[in-house]
């Protein structure tokens, strides 16, 4: 996942002294392709990047497609007797899990199409119809399970993606370490999906900002509202970061794993809150698929998630919904 959600005043925020004499310690760096931003309040001062830097290399080794030895990688590339991890398993078993509560729209063996479309670390091709009928011959999440700690697949080129919803994973992950810690106080952020948990010193809330989804591959969107964070998770998927021209049309990067295209609907940023960062950042991805009024089925089924969704109306305009349980917590940036 890109960066779709931005931190409010988080460099004046580090620059304070605040009322309990603790100073936030402030670390960032690069993680799976992005950045990550992470603020904790701790009365030992520890210095904790370390730490969780070797964590994030672990994860990577286990679940990144970029990195061509890690655990996925190597069961795309068809190799034999690979044992999985942790990390592996416990994304393996929530993809399983949001793929059947949205009827196939969320599914990670769309990996070949990812690439086919340029969106990947493989090769582009070129996008014919014959060439994605072909694709999705091996695409389909019940080609493929889990027993014990290998993959067995119904079909050798059965290839995995966890990028939708890892970067939210390993917001739990870091925030766990944390927790270990006896941290109590911190917000988590890799690649723009966040976790927070308590409050900050001064004893008001983690504040970040959902941006408007105008097409921008480079810098920050004004924002659409304001969110404040307490012992809850955000993670946003849209369409206007990654995209490709393909004969002069606009592809999305999301695709829909029954036509093997990119998704057409009207909805154009989909924001997911739930209690842990992966159940947020997957379903925020198959939502998004879904669109807007299967989203709205879908939603009042899961009461665990709330979601804040924006979206275009006939006449091109920004338009918004939100579930009920966020109106104490989510103000439009405009007001």
């Amino acid at each position: 996942m890109k960066i779709f959600i931005r931190i409010i005043g988080l460099n004046a925020f580090f620059a304070m002294t605040l009322t309990a004499q603790i100073d936030p310690i402030k670390i960032e760096g690069y993680a799976q392709g992005s950045t990550y931003h992470i603020s904790y309040f701790d009365s030992q001062n520890r210095d904790l990047q370390p730490e969780i830097e070797k964590i994030l290399q672990d994860f990577d080794k286990s679940v990144s497609t970029y990195l061509p030895t890690s655990i996925i990688s190597k069961i795309n590339a068809g190799q034999k007797n690979i044992k999985v991890d942790k990390y592996f398993i416990a994304c393996f078993n929530k993809a399983k899990e949001v793929w059947k509560n949205t009827n196939g729209a969320f599914d990670p063996t769309v990996y070949p199409l990812v690439n086919a479309w340029g969106f990947g670390p493989g090769k582009k091709q070129k996008i014919e119809q014959h060439v994605i009928d072909s694709i999705l011959k091996f695409v389909g999440f019940q080609l493929i399970e889990l027993k014990g700690n290998k993959v067995i697949k119904k079909d050798a080129r059965v290839a995995l993606d966890f990028n939708a919803f890892a970067q939210g994973y390993s917001v739990d992950v870091v925030s766990a370490f944390l927790n270990s810690k006896g941290i109590t106080a911190y917000m988590v952020e890799i690649g723009g999906e966040v976790y927070a948990k308590g409050k900050k010193s001064n004893g008001s809330n983690w504040t970040i900002g959902i941006e408007k989804p105008i097409d921008n591959k480079e810098t920050a969107n004004a924002l659409k509202a304001i969110v404040k964070l307490e012992n809850l998770a955000i993670a946003t998927s849209g369409n206007y970061r990654r995209f490709v021209i393909e004969d002069g049309v606009k592809y999305a990067h999301h695709l829909d794993p029954k036509t093997g295209y990119p998704t057409k609907n009207n909805l154009l940023s989909a924001s997911i809150f739930a209690k842990d960062c992966m159940s947020s950042d997957a379903n925020a991805t198959g939502v998004l698929v879904l669109g807007l009024e299967k989203a709205k089925e879908f939603l009042n089924n899961h009461k665990e998630l709330q979601a804040y969704l924006i979206y275009s109306d006939e006449q091109g305009n920004y338009q918004v919904y939100q579930t009920p349980g966020l109106s104490d917590f989510v103000t439009d940036a405009e007001e």
